[in-house]
């Protein structure tokens, strides 16, 4: 076969284990997953109530226009619905902008230690990457800039950033996206901005009148607890979403997710909700990190970065083992760490339990081979 060189060195996504692999392997009969930043509590009681409610039309396409989630939520976010295109996550998306912009010949800049799936789209286009290490976990913007030259075709950019849940203040935001150059698009990838309670953290869409060369990323797979559904959405100028229209797959938001994704809109109430809970829960995470003099980045996301200066992989395969699913931060670009999604007050103490359990194991065998 004629593969594309560039894909034999790709491996595919490798998703967090899965909780019925976890228990089958260990004998557990309880499973916590705190990997996937999923949203601990579910979805509104409206999602279930309309999804109870929708007609079964398995026979059917979906809406391809996405019509009635097209106008609820152009009128949520004050857009014109010709601003928004969906995809079967944001992630559908990130791939759209790659397909449509990405190529031999050009490259594309982001920072180093962040979503894997902005590079992996590069590579498969054959791109070059130009990759920006963060500065204390933050966007490093002044040199992501000087990366940019007449090849580039886009910049990506995570705020909050996955995984250290740093945002960009709104002021050094607006400085940057008035020196990129007006042919290149920047791509504002905002997954966890419904969990964001920074004053200075801006509303990126007001930006979309003065930077044509501006793309915002959201999904519901977050804060709206329908990850399962796959349902992201873009929010730009009407004339770069109808250049990412032609290849965007036909059909490719299944109906439930736009019913479910309607009803999710209109229980804003649930989204408070859901912040504040997460909010008590990275106190709580602060603290423990506090007290047992472990380092972290103060996130804006649901999840949280802890550095236990150790192998991470270890970390992680010990609270495995003890029914609790977190991400090994090698893979992530810090080695040393691990990334826990903030779950409800139970499953956030539990886990804690279990990390101050781990410190206490490997304190010890320090001891023991010091003593040797």
């Amino acid at each position: 076969m004629k593969w594309k060189e560039q894909l034999l060195q790709l491996t595919p996504y490798q998703p967090g284990k899965s909780i019925d692999e976890v228990k089958k392997k260990y004998g557990l009969d309880k499973i916590i997953k705190l990997a996937s930043n999923e949203n601990p509590f579910g979805c509104s009681e409206k999602v279930i109530e309309a999804l109870n409610n929708s007609p079964l039309t398995f026979p059917l396409y979906p809406d391809g226009y996405a019509t009635e989630l097209r106008t609820s939520l152009a009128s949520h976010l004050k857009v014109s619905e010709d601003q928004l295109i969906f995809g079967n996550g944001s992630d559908e998306i990130i791939q759209m902008i790659s397909r449509s912009l990405l190529g031999k010949g050009t490259n594309t800049v982001m920072a180093e230690q962040t979503f894997p799936q902005y590079k992996h789209n590069a590579i498969v286009e054959g791109a070059e990457i130009r990759e920006v290490p963060l500065v204390n976990g933050e966007h490093d913007l002044d040199n992501m800039l000087a990366a940019i030259d007449e090849d580039t075709s886009v910049v990506w950019i995570c705020n909050p950033n996955n995984p250290t849940g740093h945002y960009i203040p709104e002021h050094h935001l607006l400085s940057f996206l008035e020196k990129v150059p007006k042919d290149v698009l920047v791509v504002l990838d905002e997954a966890y901005c419904e969990y964001v309670d920074a004053s200075d953290y801006g509303e990126s869409i007001s930006l979309l009148q003065h930077f044509p060369n501006l793309i915002i990323l959201r999904t519901f797979s977050k804060i709206y607890g329908l990850a399962s559904l796959r349902i992201g959405y873009g929010i730009s100028k009407p004339t770069t979403i109808s250049a990412l229209e032609p290849v965007r797959e036909p059909f490719n938001v299944n109906r439930a997710a736009q019913a479910a994704a309607v009803a999710a809109i209109n229980d804003q109430s649930y989204v408070a909700q859901c912040k504040q809970k997460n909010r008590e829960g990275l106190e709580l995470f602060y603290y423990f990190c506090k007290e047992n003099k472990l380092e972290c980045y103060p996130s804006q996301g649901n999840f949280i970065l802890i550095d236990f200066k150790t192998d991470g992989h270890e970390v992680f395969q010990y609270l495995l083992e003890r029914g609790y699913i977190v991400r090994s931060g090698r893979a992530l670009g810090f080695p040393t760490s691990v990334r826990v999604t903030v779950g409800s007050k139970e499953q956030n103490e539990g886990v804690m339990k279990v990390m101050g359990d781990y410190l206490t194991y490997k304190a010890s065998c320090l001891e023991s081979a010091k003593v040797q």
